[in-house]
This record gives C-alpha cells, sequence and structure tokens, in this order.
C-alpha cells in the first residue's frame, strides 16, 4: 500500500504564491491593474526576496522585515530589489544608481518597488511587449523626474522593472515598457 502525502500550503505561502502570481501578470500585461492579496510593500517583499537577494529600501519600517526574510541591505547600486519612495527627487536619486544589467547579463538588472496613486495625476502612454498597440494610464505621486531617468536606464534588453503599487493594487513596467509622458 502506498501513501500519498500532499502539503499543505499554510497562509504566508499561500499569499507569497497569490502575490507572486500578481506580480508576474502585471508585467506580462503592462499597465494593467492586478489584485494583491494585501495592501503594502511587506508581501511583495516576501514573494521576491530571500537569502540569495540584495535590497535597498528607504523606509525604515520595511528594513528589517526584508532583512528577516535574509536579505543582504545594501546602497542602491548593488541591490537586485529596491523598496523606494519615488514621489520626492531623493528617491528617483536613488533609482538613477540601481543596477540596469548589461547586453550579456540582462538579469542583473535591478526590480524596483514604489507606491503610486491610480487613476490621478500624469497621463502616461505606454507600448511594447504586452501591449496590443498601445495603452494609457494615470499616476500620481510619483516625481515628474522619473520618467527621464527611467528612460536613461532602460535599453532593452537592459533595464530596470518597476512595480507601482495601490493599496492592494499593482502595475508593473518592465524594461520593454516605452513610457511616452502625455
Amino acid at each position: 500500500m502506498t501513501l500519498h502525502a500532499t502539503p499543505v500550503p499554510d497562509a504566508a505561502e499561500t499569499r507569497a504564491n497569490a502575490t507572486f502570481e500578481a506580480l508576474m501578470w502585471a508585467l506580462s500585461r503592462p499597465g494593467t491593474v492586478q489584485p494583491l492579496p494585501e495592501p503594502g510593500h511587506g508581501a511583495i517583499a516576501e514573494a521576491l526576496v530571500d537569502r540569495e537577494c540584495r535590497a535597498f529600501t528607504d523606509d525604515p519600517a520595511l528594513a528589517p522585515r526584508l532583512a528577516a526574510f535574509g536579505a543582504a541591505l545594501v546602497s542602491p547600486v548593488h541591490a537586485d530589489h529596491a523598496f523606494v519612495s519615488l514621489a520626492r527627487p531623493a528617491g528617483v536619486a536613488s533609482f538613477a544608481q540601481l543596477p540596469a544589467g548589461s547586453a550579456l547579463y540582462p538579469d542583473e538588472g535591478a526590480t524596483v518597488v514604489a507606491e503610486a496613486r491610480f487613476g490621478t495625476g500624469q497621463r502616461l502612454r505606454l507600448t511594447g511587449p504586452g501591449i496590443e498597440t498601445t495603452a494609457e494610464i494615470t499616476v500620481d505621486g510619483i516625481d515628474p523626474g522619473l520618467w527621464a531617468a527611467r528612460a536613461a536606464r532602460c535599453r532593452y534588453p537592459e533595464g530596470i522593472d518597476l512595480f507601482l503599487t495601490c493599496g492592494a493594487a499593482v502595475i508593473g513596467l518592465p524594461r520593454s515598457t516605452r513610457i511616452e509622458v502625455l
């Protein structure tokens, strides 16, 4: 007689899996709003960060949580993942320092997670893979200098993947997405 044991995921694993799935859908369909299982950057950090990651944050409350997941806390220049406020020029300056990978190693480009407000503010037109023709979004709470800093750093396949969150929702802007400020 053979017994089959099926592991049952606990609440944290279920949340991390749902968060990771939302992030992947957000990147594969740039500009679409995807639901997250909970608001805030904690669940995103839990889904993305582990002992092999280097992380940067300008949020003193998030730093201990990143360290608890095993991430080495580093400066922006060395970060795999960055959780930053892009509402201020200082956040954009941190963004401009993040690794963008190289033509040989594009996977060394950082992933950024930042808060924004959806449906109000700056209009953006998106084009690129995952978008049939164009998509338009409006986001607020982002320093206007981000878009020029991002354009300077994203020369596909090099670049930085960006997740914007608003409560329990996320929009993905992968490095392959071209953004036109309207």
